[in-house]
């Protein structure tokens, strides 16, 4: 069992290293300050990646400060919360919305949104909200489990109210916890295209208005690799390294954070 651990963990590992070798070999050679710093440009022209990553940032921004509130408040419900059927529930339906396909929230967000005020970089991060939710709230619970029980105790003898006890001694004790599911939901939803197809549908101009079409790099990449034209290509592996350059700059960031606080806690 020992030697066929070893040789999954090897395969994984060539895989993972054969993808980000293709993406590097594709993408490195597009990524240049042009690029970074040019809109993106009819086909037969120049152009960049300034408004798409803009957009990105934008929208993955907006989504994350919608998921923020609620999921930590809905893992502080789950952790905290004395009724242990209606949480079992709620802890059911977060779990299946961590394993729905992206694509069924766009549909339902459209549904929601798109068809009463139309495509909207709004109706976008909302998308990307309620896929980020759940990992914020389960990842929540359970840094808010790791807390001991002591703790609670000691909030409690001082006679606070348990809301204080949970918001001033509980949650800042489980913040690198927190912090780190905050990470995770960033990086799972900044590279989602389907719920984006179905929402902020795209732009190609420059666009600072939320309520209108946004462009973004997933959709671009969606729009460009299937293009017959080499520069556009190139530009879908750009767009691709950009992207996961992006996110594993924010594991390796939540993989130093928990690092950092469990050295000093300890």
């Amino acid at each position: 069992m020992t030697v066929f651990a070893f040789f999954t963990i090897l395969i994984m590992l060539c895989i993972l290293v054969s993808i980000l070798a293709t993406l590097i070999i594709n993408g490195l050679s597009g990524l240049s300050f042009f690029t970074l710093t040019h809109m993106t440009a009819p086909q037969g022209l120049p152009g960049g990646l300034l408004n798409p990553i803009l957009g990105s940032l934008i929208q993955v921004g907006l989504a994350t400060l919608i998921a923020i509130p609620l999921g930590i408040m809905g893992g502080i419900f789950l952790a905290e919360c004395s009724n242990k059927k209606l949480s079992a529930v709620i802890r059911f339906i977060a779990d299946m919305m961590m394993s729905v396909p992206s694509i069924l929230i766009g549909l339902f967000v459209y549904i929601l949104l798109v068809m009463t005020f139309g495509y909207s970089a709004f109706a976008g991060s909302c998308s990307l909200a309620v896929l980020a939710l759940p990992v914020i709230a389960r990842t929540t619970e359970e840094a808010l489990n790791m807390v001991p029980s002591a703790i609670h105790e000691a909030g409690f003898a001082l006679g606070a109210p348990k809301w204080k006890v949970i918001l001033w001694v509980c949650l800042p004790a489980a913040r690198g916890g927190v912090i780190t599911g905050i990470l995770l939901a960033i990086s799972r939803i900044a590279g989602e295209t389907a719920p984006l197809l179905f929402t902020s549908l795209g732009n190609s101009d420059w666009s600072w208005n939320i309520f209108k079409p946004m462009a973004s790099l997933p959709l671009t990449i969606y729009q460009y690799a299937d293009s017959a034209d080499d520069t556009w290509i190139q530009l879908a592996w750009t767009a691709a390294l950009v992207i996961t350059i992006f996110v594993l700059c924010l594991n390796l960031i939540a993989r130093i954070y928990v690092d950092r606080r469990r050295k000093k806690d300890q």
